[in-house]
């Protein structure tokens, strides 16, 4: 296997006491080698692209997906603080978060289903996708040197189908509900930070966001243009018999408020739209309560949303802490955007959707270790300096502004191959002859690039 840099090696070794001393040595081949492996990673890319395509104990990396015993939500805490201490050390911790789906097929494949395909489909054109729902719960951090904020996984949960838990026997559970446990397990595990959750509408619910609200963390959706709103309870009169009212006057919904010509707007210019620039908006405000028959009763703050030009249909957020500012708001949510763009990237080049394991435990692990893997690349980029970041990016002919993760990858190969002894500096006038298994690897690289 290919040596590990001095200043990787400290955030490498970090999840070493979640496995055994055997075990580990194999599941550090593993995560090395999904660093450097191109294309597909299945568990026999790896061993090639490390040099042990012949080991003829090659099971004993398969047992580590399928067999051995680790704890992923233990390893999800180590890799939260080391984003936490490495990106976000002081203020609110800001966490976005969402599903995906990913395509597998096969009789071996018991927890899939049939979903809406969120990528293909459009509000006129429904398109339905089979594979494996996850949910995933990404830190919205900013990247120094990246002058931008990355969506980076921290824990990722297999949402199994309705059939499947009819089938096993299990309890189906909603999104919402893995939504519920996700992030109170990250309450737990960050009691003394303040915690902002942003999602899309499909996390709009009262349960959810009551439950949420309950343990200090912050919600921030899209809400519906017809939910019911509702005034806060009048103070109630003295010597008043009966139970107590839980709301006050119904408002208007907000279609109504987007038509009417007495609505106030303000402009801003708000940054980074959508992965789209800046852009002027107008937006309102006021706080409401939420309310529904039956259901948990919510205190918010809804702002509507509305584009002077007509670029984008007119949309409402909300957030369950009235006092916060409508414009921070509107930028905390529009952070959300990251989470699809790790999504892509995830699959573009770190293999998700190209492994193929057929145990239901290798199945359940082998995707949150790869959208692990985007965050694990992230912080060993964050070791390398200036100069080792921008020396595989920065072209004479193209200047990117800005690195993408792909560029991140890059630099941390790069490194790694460097301490192989293969990428010596010109002013050396020896070069050692790589080794004949370190060849193998680079041949393998070289051929497999696609």
């Amino acid at each position: 296997m290919p040596d590990l840099p001095a200043r990787f090696a400290a955030i490498i070794v970090a999840f070493a006491p979640l496995f055994r001393h055997r075990t580990w040595l194999h599941a550090e081949i593993l995560l090395v080698g999904a660093i450097l492996a191109p294309g597909k990673r299945t568990v026999t890319s790896i061993l090639r692209i490390t040099g042990l395509s012949r080991e003829r104990h090659f099971v004993n990396y398969h047992r580590v997906l399928n067999r051995a015993r680790w704890n992923g939500r233990r390893a999800a805490h180590l890799l939260l603080g080391l984003l936490i201490n490495t990106f976000v050390p002081a203020g609110p911790v800001i966490l976005g978060l969402d599903d995906t789906i990913e395509r597998r097929r096969g009789k071996h494949i018991t927890a899939k289903g049939i979903y809406r395909d969120p990528v293909r489909s459009s509000d006129a054109h429904f398109v339905k996708a089979s594979g494996l729902r996850w949910l995933s719960l990404m830190l919205l951090a900013p990247i120094p040197w990246a002058a931008r904020t990355w969506a980076l996984p921290v824990l990722t949960a297999l949402a199994p189908s309705e059939r499947y838990c009819h089938e096993h026997g299990q309890r189906h559970k909603k999104l919402t509900d893995w939504a519920r446990q996700m992030a109170l397990q990250v309450r737990r595990w960050l009691p003394e930070r303040g915690l902002v959750l942003v999602a899309d509408m499909g996390f709009a619910a009262l349960e959810l966001l009551a439950a949420l609200s309950r343990q200090g963390v912050i919600c921030i959706t899209r809400l519906r243009l017809d939910a019911a709103l509702y005034e806060p309870v009048p103070p109630r009169r003295p010597g008043t018999n009966g139970r107590p009212r839980t709301k006050g006057a119904r408002l208007p919904n907000l279609s109504d408020v987007l038509q009417r010509t007495s609505t106030r707007w303000r402009r801003v210019t708000v940054p980074g739209w959508h992965g789209e620039g800046d852009r002027s908006i107008e937006f309102c405000s006021a706080t409401a309560v939420w309310h529904h028959s039956g259901r948990p009763i919510v205190p918010i703050r809804w702002v509507l949303l509305r584009d002077p030009l007509g670029r984008f249909s007119p949309q409402a957020l909300l957030c369950t802490d009235p006092m916060r500012d409508p414009l921070q708001i509107i930028r905390w949510f529009i952070l959300r955007w990251q989470v699809e763009v790790t999504f892509q990237e995830a699959r573009a080049h770190l293999g998700v959707e190209t492994q193929r394991q057929w145990s239901d435990r290798a199945i359940a692990r082998t995707t949150p270790c790869l959208f692990g893997l985007f965050s694990i690349v992230t912080l060993l980029t964050a070791q390398l300096g200036q100069r080792a970041r921008t020396a595989v990016w920065i072209d004479s002919w193209y200047r990117k502004s800005r690195p993408t993760f792909a560029n991140a990858l890059a630099a941390v190969r790069r490194d790694i191959w460097r301490e192989t002894g293969l990428l010596k500096s010109q002013r050396q006038h020896k070069t050692p002859k790589p080794s004949r298994a370190l060849q193998r690897c680079l041949v393998y690289a070289l051929c497999h690039a696609a």
